[in-house]
């Protein structure tokens, strides 16, 4: 009998969207990640459902609270064992602050290449685009 094999970890990115913008943040750890952009988010805890963990994840790195709305379609392997998959949410509360990242900001959908992105988050970005053109964000 084979051993099955195990689960990928995963990694939400929350694609926090208002008034047709995209919020982003820029790391500063590690230091072969510094200075390049994602989508803020972390990785999900045993037993944690990927929606809690994006909720989670934004209430500590941003100290605001979000509503998931959806998720895109697929998942971007981060490395062996873990994988990024992408929530689209809303700010419900509060204004995003970095408190793990030195800047945050809110790109319209022709700024999404202006900024050095994550390898993970790359695939995302057509997806993104569309997501940003959709008039039912407020």
């Amino acid at each position: 009998m084979t051993e099955p094999l195990p689960q990928p970890g995963v990694v939400v990115g929350a694609a926090l969207v208002r008034q047709g913008r995209l919020l982003v943040a820029r790391r500063v750890t590690p230091s072969a990640l510094a200075r390049r952009w994602e989508l803020p988010g972390g990785k999900v805890r045993a037993g944690e459902h990927p929606t809690a963990a994006a909720v989670r994840e934004v209430r500590e790195e941003l100290g605001c609270e979000i509503e998931v709305t959806g998720w895109l379609v697929g998942e971007q392997p981060i490395r062996p064992g873990l994988v990024l998959r992408i929530a689209l949410a809303r700010l419900v509360s509060g204004e995003p602050v970095p408190t793990e990242h030195d800047i945050i900001r809110w790109l319209a959908p022709e700024q999404l290449s202006d900024v050095d992105w994550l390898e993970p988050d790359l695939p995302f970005l057509p997806a993104l685009r569309v997501a940003l053109a959709d008039q039912r964000w407020p």
